[in-house]
């Protein structure tokens, strides 16, 4: 199966895409690329993998890990993705382990499934209400000025130096 190319729109109309189809784009030189790396809870314990990135391509910046839930939690496969807010996570300064404190075996499965269909707000508000994390004020400029969206604090254990976490590739690649 040919994985889309369309948008998947947020009701701004901000467009959030995976990674995957945005063929000009790749992960950046010092980022590392997180996909395939396990996802462990603030008790360590593993709850799944980093599926894909999801970003907002207007502003370069990854707004979503997808993580693919273990089977072991017994979730069905339609239910099987969330999304995680970039912010909210970090990487294992050694290891290729991606950790969301705020989360564990438990808690993932009350969170709410991401269907690769479209990210609506109410979805977004969702996720942030799971996370116990204050929803962004209405007058702000941008929903994704605020710290769970930061990739910087994601990226800072991999890559202290302030860089873009994606880059358009070269064209002479």
């Amino acid at each position: 199966m040919e994985p889309t190319s369309s948008p998947i729109p947020s009701a701004e109309g901000m467009h959030l895409r995976r990674l995957r189809d945005l063929t000009e784009f790749e992960v950046a030189d010092g980022s590392p690329d997180v996909r395939g790396w396990a996802v462990r809870g603030g008790d360590g314990h593993k709850f799944g993998d980093v599926y894909e990135l999801i970003v907002e391509e207007e502003a370069l910046k990854v707004r979503y890990l997808d993580v693919e839930l273990d089977p072991s939690l017994n979730v069905s496969r339609h239910e099987r993705h969330i999304l995680i807010p970039v912010g909210v996570a970090a990487l294992d300064e050694d290891g290729d382990n991606v950790f969301v404190p705020s989360l564990n075996k438990e808690l993932v499965l009350e969170y709410p499934p991401y269907q690769e269909i479209q990210i609506t707000r109410e979805y977004e508000e969702a996720m942030l209400r799971s996370l116990k994390l204050p929803l962004p004020e209405a007058r702000s400029a941008s929903f994704y000025d605020q710290d769970s969206y930061n990739e910087q604090s994601f990226y800072q254990n991999r890559r202290p130096e302030a860089t873009d976490g994606l880059r358009r590739r070269s064209s002479a690649g």
